[in-house]
C-alpha cells in the first residue's frame, strides 16, 4: 500500500488512524487489568462504613470534589505538603473515583486524622472561623439536615455488586447505623477516613 494512496483516500486514512489508536490504546490499558498493584486493595484498606458512604455522597452532592482533588502526585512538592503519594490500590472500592486535578482548595487524600472532628464541624459551617483567608463557602445546613437511612442499605448493596466487600450484616444494619445522624456527622466521618486506612500514610 503506497503512502500516496493513504494520503489521498480520506476514508482509508481514517480507518488506519482508528486502527492505530485502538491497538495503542489496548496495549496501554489492558495490562493494567492484570497488574495486582492496580486491581487489588492495599493492606489495611476497608470499605467505607454506612455513615462514611453517606458522607461521601454528600461530599459529591455539594460539589466538594470540584475544588478539592483526592490524589497526591509523586512529586516532592506534593508529598512534602500532603504526605505519601496516592497509589491505585487505595481506590479500588471507590465508585466513582474522586481523584480530580482542580485544586481551588488543598488536596484531601490524606486529610483524615489531621484535624479534630470539632475543627471539621466549625470549618464546614463557616470556614473563615478557622482559616481566615479561606474562600470556601460555608455549609451550615448540613448540621440541620438529618439522615433517615431509607436508601443506605440499597447503596451498600449496589456497592457490593460493584465489588466492594460488604457483608450481609453490613447491609442489614446500614439504615439503623445512620438514622438520626446529621449530614454534617456523615461528611465529617467521611473526611476523617481519607487516607487513614493504608499503611503508607505518613
Amino acid at each position: 500500500m503506497s503512502h500516496e494512496r493513504v494520503e489521498t483516500n480520506i476514508g482509508l486514512m481514517a480507518i488506519l488512524v482508528l486502527l492505530v489508536i485502538s491497538v495503542a490504546g489496548l496495549a496501554e490499558i489492558l495490562p493494567l487489568f492484570y497488574i495486582k498493584d492496580t486491581t487489588e486493595p492495599v493492606d489495611g484498606l476497608k470499605p467505607l462504613t454506612a455513615l462514611q458512604l453517606e458522607g461521601r455522597d454528600i461530599y459529591i452532592r455539594e460539589g466538594c470534589n470540584a475544588c478539592h482533588s483526592q490524589m497526591v502526585r509523586p512529586f516532592r512538592a506534593e508529598t512534602e505538603r500532603y504526605g505519601h503519594y496516592s497509589v491505585a490500590g487505595e481506590f479500588v472500592y471507590d465508585h466513582p473515583f474522586l481523584w480530580g486535578s482542580k485544586r481551588t482548595g488543598p488536596d484531601l487524600a490524606r486529610v483524615g486524622g489531621r484535624y479534630s472532628d470539632d475543627w471539621h464541624r466549625v470549618h464546614l459551617i463557616n470556614p473563615r472561623d478557622v482559616v481566615p483567608e479561606s474562600n470556601m463557602p460555608g455549609y451550615p445546613w448540613l448540621a440541620e439536615r438529618t439522615l433517615d437511612g431509607d436508601d443506605t442499605a440499597t447503596k451498600l448493596s449496589t456497592m457490593r455488586t460493584l465489588g466492594v466487600p460488604y457483608s450481609d450484616a453490613d447491609i442489614e444494619g446500614a439504615s439503623q447505623s445512620v438514622a438520626g445522624k446529621s449530614e454534617l456527622d456523615a461528611l465529617v466521618a467521611y473526611l476523617q477516613n481519607l487516607g487513614t486506612a493504608v499503611s503508607i500514610r505518613r
